[in-house]
Parts: C-alpha cells; structure tokens; sequence
C-alpha cells in the first residue's frame, strides 16, 4: 500500500511524460489513426488536453459528459496540457490527506494508457516511459475494470505474455493491441 501522497507523485510523473508525448507531436501527425479506433491524432489529442480540466471540474463537484466527442487538436496543445495538469496537480497536493489515492489513480491510468496510445500513433518509442506510472495504471484497471463496465472506450483486453513490457500488458488490458 502506498500513500496518496505517492499516487500524487507518480500522477505528476504520468502527466509530466503525456506532455512530453504532446509535445512531439507534429500537425501533420493530426489525421493519422489512433489505437482508439474512433479516433484520430487530432481527436485524441483533444481527449489528453480536456481530461486534466474534466478530472478536476469532476472534483469540485461540477458536471462532466465524458461521453462528449472530442474537440480535435489545432494548435497549443502541449501547452493547453500542460497547464490544464498543472492545475489538477496542485489541487491534489491541496487536498493532502483527504486526497482519494483511488481517484488518483485512476487518472494516472488514464493518461498512462493515452500517452501509450498518441506514442503508438505518432511513432514515438515507448521505451523511456515511466514504468512506475504503467504498473499503478495496470494495478488500477485491472482491479476495477471489468466485462461488465468497458463500455466503448476499451475493448476485451488483448493477449499480452506475463513478461512482456509493462505498457504492452497496460495497453492489452485496455482492449489495444501492442
């Protein structure tokens, strides 16, 4: 078992390395496909850069349609990220110890597994990715999602050997194929 105060950490790290995947990013990228097979580059880039800003209206209580479409990516998105994460990240280091390490985690997994996605799509190594970050993503999802509540977002998870790299069996779990 770890603190919150840990699940925060390795949050930061998660939106730390998304950013970075946003950033190299390149607009001619934009219409390429996405192992989210209803989206391209640049909806998928508008997922990443509104999830920080729904996670944290979420928090404060405020209504968030997850299922809404995206708004695809034009311009400014690495900075848009980036400033959207570091705005949840202080909300959870105000929150200290009444922070919810599960709703933590969640969102680590949820950047883990998109940051893995855009990588896959703009041809970018996965290799130096924070393994921290995917095994507390993997634990999260593979503790709470089921058969039952996948919906549309993640497919029945793909086979993925035990040993293989920890984004691989991440990746297999959320229904795409590494």
């Amino acid at each position: 078992m770890t603190t919150t105060n840990e699940a925060v950490i390795v949050l930061s790290r998660s939106l730390d390395q998304t950013g970075d995947v946003l950033a190299a990013v390149h607009p001619d990228q934009l219409a390429l496909p996405t192992p989210c097979t209803d989206w391209d580059v640049a909806e998928l880039i508008g997922h990443i850069t509104s999830s920080p800003r729904n996670f944290l209206a979420m928090l404060r209580g405020e209504e968030t349609d997850w299922s809404a479409g995206p708004v695809p990516a034009t311009s400014g998105w690495a900075a848009e990220f980036r400033a959207a994460a570091d705005d949840l990240i202080h909300h959870w280091h105000q929150q200290g110890d009444d922070a919810d390490a599960g709703q933590v985690d969640w969102q680590t997994a949820e950047m883990a597994v998109h940051a893995w996605d855009l990588a896959r799509a703009t041809g970018q190594s996965v290799d130096a990715f924070d393994p921290e970050v995917a095994e507390r993503g993997l634990a999260f999802m593979s503790a709470g999602l089921t058969d039952d509540n996948r919906g549309p977002a993640f497919a029945s998870p793909a086979p993925v050997p035990n040993d293989a790299p920890v984004y691989d069996r991440l990746a297999g779990w959320a229904g795409r194929t590494p």
